[in-house]
Order: structure tokens, then sequence, then C-alpha cells
């Protein structure tokens, strides 16, 4: 499963608690994987002031301590999410709408904000 940018920063942003609903949606673990673009986009967000920094920075940590940075030929992080979703992931989580219509396009099942504060599988 592929994390977006913004789907780190849901915890602050929306008062999601992503991988508790991760868990409840999808009952076995998963390898949960993020491009170098998105650390790289986060790391640039969290340099800056107010509200988006601090939410930048808590999906920083999270994704330093539950998922695995891969690198991809695309530097920009959503290229590198459909790069690695080409590559046979399961889902993507984001709430990207434009990135959500690209990846459903190519077949891949998103996973995104449902509600105020639940996550739910879009199918393609």
């Amino acid at each position: 499963m592929v994390l977006d940018t913004n789907a780190l920063m849901m915890p602050v942003e929306l008062d999601v608690r992503v991988f508790e609903e991760l868990d409840r949606l999808l009952a076995a673990r998963t390898d949960l994987v993020i491009p170098t673009a998105v650390a790289e986009e986060l790391t640039k967000l969290s340099a800056g002031a107010g509200a988006e920094a601090v939410a930048a920075s808590v999906g920083s940590d999270l994704a330093t301590d539950r998922c695995r940075a891969v690198d991809t030929e695309a530097t920009y992080a959503d290229d590198a999410i459909v790069e690695l979703a080409e590559r046979g992931c399961d889902f993507v989580v984001t709430n990207d709408k434009p990135l959500r219509n690209r990846l459903l396009e190519r077949g891949v099942r998103v996973i995104g904000i449902r509600g105020r504060d639940k996550l739910d599988i879009t199918e393609p």
C-alpha cells in the first residue's frame, strides 16, 4: 500500500487516525510504503510555518515510524505514486482528487476520506 503526502497529514489536518482506519478496513497487516519524493515533500513542507508545517512534521514522523521509503524514477510525488501503483500495489491512500482519478483510470483501488473521520475504499 502506498501513502500520499496528504494521507500522512490527515491526523493533524482532518483528525483522522489513518493507521487505525487502515487496520479497520484491511484486517491483514500490509506493507506500507512511500516514495522518497513524498518523504522529501513532507520535509520541505515541515520547514514552513503554520498548521500545514505542523501536519507535515507529524506526517514525516509517522512515515519514518510506520512506512518504508522506496526510490522511484519519478521525482514529483504524484508521478512517483502512480509509478509505484503501476508496479502492482494493492491500494493507494490519498485525498488528492486529480491523483485519485489518475489511479482509478489505471485500475488501482484508492483509499480516501469518507464523512468526517473515516476512510473508505473506492474501486476502479
